[in-house]
C-alpha cells in the first residue's frame, strides 16, 4: 500500500520507472521521495535497525531518505527528481550488504 496518496495536480506527464523490480509511474517534477512514497510504504530500510524509512527532514539535511538504484548509485531521494526509466531500490538487501561493509556507501 502506498504511504502517499496524489489527491489533486495530476495534469503533468507521467514518468515511468522501476521500484524493487516491479513497474511504476510518477509524475513528472516529482520527486524521488514523492515516486517512491506514492507507490510503497517505505524509501528504505534503516541499516542499523532494519526498520522502514520513509524520509524525515525533507530539506535534504537528515541523510534519512537516501536511496540506490538497481546499479548501486545512491541518491537523495528528497533532492533528487524521479526520470524516466531510473531502477530504485527500496529493499533491505543492499542495506545487508551497506552494513557489512561489502559495498560502498
Amino acid at each position: 500500500m502506498a504511504l502517499l496518496q496524489r489527491v489533486a495536480e495530476q495534469g503533468r506527464r507521467v514518468v515511468r520507472f522501476t521500484l524493487d523490480g516491479r513497474p511504476a509511474e510518477a509524475l513528472e517534477g516529482d520527486t524521488i521521495l514523492t515516486a517512491m512514497l506514492t507507490n510503497g510504504d517505505q524509501l528504505r530500510r534503516s541499516e542499523f535497525a532494519d526498520s522502514p524509512r520513509a524520509g524525515f527532514c525533507l530539506m535534504g539535511a537528515c541523510q534519512d531518505c537516501w536511496v540506490r538504484t538497481e546499479d548501486g548509485e545512491r541518491l537523495r531521494a528528497c533532492g533528487s527528481f524521479i526520470a524516466e526509466g531510473l531502477r530504485l531500490v527500496s529493499a533491505s538487501e543492499w542495506t545487508a550488504e551497506a552494513a557489512s561493509g561489502e559495498s560502498t556507501p
